[in-house]
C-alpha cells in the first residue's frame, strides 16, 4: 500500500505541531490584558483636554446640579455620572465637604470646586444638636433681610441658628457691627456652611465713614492705617500689602482695582480716602535684575519673561522701553504699564533690585 507521507515529513510534522502549540500559548500569555481603570483615565484625560476651553466656573448646588451643569464645571462624564448616581441613591449633601464622599470626586477636584459650592436652604439645615432650639419644627424659606436689624427670632425661624446662637449673634452684631461677609464669618457662632447659605439673602448696611484729616498715602501706609479706610477689610489689607510688595508700589490709585478682594462697590468708597505718591515706588533694573526678581513683578508674564531673558543674553541690555517694543518683547500697552517701574542701568546694577 502506497504511503502518503515519507518518514522525514512525518518527523517534521511531529516536531512542528508541538512548537506551534507552544508559540500560540506564549502569545496568549504575553498579550496585554485590558485595564478598564486605565481606559477610564485615558478617556478622562482626553475629555479634560477637549473640554478645557468650555469650562465655566459658577456657583452650583451638588444636590440639584444637572449632568450638563456638572460637565460645564469641568467634570468628566465619569465624574458627573458618578455624582448623580451617588445622589440618586438617596444621598443629600448638607455641607460642601460631603461631596468628597462620592467615589468619583477626588481631593484635587474638590479643591477646585469648593469655592463654587452653594448648598441650598432645603438641604443646608442647622446641625442636629441645634434643632431643639428652633421656634418651629420646619424652617420657613428665607427672604432678603438686613443684617443690622434682623431679629434673633427670624434667624431661628429660617433654621439658620439655634435660640442660644441667635441671641449670641445679635449681641456680637450690636457690639461690633457687621458690614460685609468677611465680618459675618468672623462671628464665632457662624460656620462656613451657614455663612454660604445666608449669603444670597443678607443685605449689609452702609459703613459710615469716619472723618479723616487727610487721605491715606497708599505706598507708605501700614496695615493699621489701611484698615482704618472704609471699604478695606482685614483680608483685603493683607492682599494690598502683598500686591504692593510685588508691584514695587502704586503709581496710580486706580491700580488698587487690580488687588484681589477689592470689589467694585468698595473701590468707589476707597478712592475718596486714598492717594498715591509715585516718587515712593521701587524700580527694577531690567538690565541687571535676576530672573527671580523680574518674575515676581505682576506686570511681567512668564512668556514675556522668557523672551526678555533670551534677548538680554544676546543683546546685553536696553536703554529705553521703546527698544523693548521694537524687539517685540513688550506690546505698547504692556510697556506703558511697566515703564514707571523700570530703570536701565548700564553698569553697577544689582541682581536683586
Amino acid at each position: 500500500m502506497a504511503r502518503f507521507f515519507s518518514d522525514r515529513e512525518i518527523r517534521a510534522v511531529t516536531i512542528f505541531v508541538p512548537l506551534a502549540a507552544v508559540l500560540i500559548v506564549a502569545l496568549t500569555l504575553i498579550r496585554p490584558k485590558a485595564d478598564p481603570e486605565q481606559a477610564r483615565l485615558v478617556e478622562r484625560e482626553f475629555e479634560e483636554r477637549t473640554s478645557a476651553d468650555s469650562i465655566v466656573m459658577r456657583p452650583f448646588d451638588p444636590n440639584t446640579a444637572t449632568f450638563e451643569e456638572l460637565r460645564r464645571l469641568g467634570l468628566s462624564k465619569y465624574e458627573a455620572v458618578g455624582l448623580i448616581k451617588y445622589r440618586s441613591g438617596g444621598k443629600v449633601f448638607r455641607i460642601p465637604e460631603e461631596i468628597t464622599l462620592c467615589y468619583t470626586i477626588n481631593d484635587s477636584l474638590y479643591r477646585r470646586l469648593e469655592p463654587w459650592i452653594r448648598i441650598g436652604r432645603k438641604y443646608a439645615i442647622a446641625p442636629q444638636e441645634f434643632r431643639k432650639g428652633r421656634i418651629i419644627p420646619n424652617p420657613q424659606p428665607p427672604q432678603p433681610f438686613r443684617i443690622d436689624t434682623v431679629s434673633a427670632r427670624y434667624l431661628q425661624a429660617i433654621g439658620a441658628l439655634s435660640k442660644r446662637q441667635a441671641e449670641s449673634f445679635i449681641r456680637w452684631r450690636d457690639l461690633s457691627g457687621i458690614y460685609d461677609m468677611e465680618e459675618l464669618r468672623a462671628c464665632y457662632v457662624i460656620d462656613d456652611s451657614v455663612a454660604m447659605a445666608l449669603e444670597p439673602y443678607v443685605i449689609f448696611p452702609e459703613r459710615k465713614a469716619h472723618p479723616i484729616d487727610e487721605p491715606v498715602e497708599l505706598n507708605t501706609a501700614d496695615s493699621a492705617t489701611l484698615r482704618s479706610v472704609v471699604g478695606i477689610g482685614e483680608k483685603t489689607v493683607g492682599n494690598i500689602l502683598n500686591y504692593r510688595e510685588r508691584l514695587g508700589g502704586f503709581v496710580r490709585v486706580e491700580q488698587l482695582a487690580e488687588v484681589p478682594g477689592v470689589t467694585e462697590s468698595n473701590y468707589e468708597k476707597i478712592l475718596k480716602q486714598i492717594y498715591c505718591d509715585s516718587c515712593k515706588i521701587r524700580k527694577i533694573d531690567i538690565n541687571f535684575a535676576s530672573p527671580k526678581a523680574l518674575g515676581r513683578h505682576p506686570y511681567i508674564a512668564p512668556k514675556t519673561l522668557r523672551r526678555l531673558l533670551k534677548q538680554r543674553q544676546l543683546k546685553g541690555g536696553w536703554s529705553t522701553a521703546e527698544e523693548l517694543i521694537e524687539q517685540e518683547i513688550l506690546t505698547r500697552e504692556e510697556a506703558a504699564r511697566l515703564a514707571p517701574y523700570l530703570q536701565f542701568g548700564s553698569s553697577g546694577g544689582t541682581a536683586d533690585e
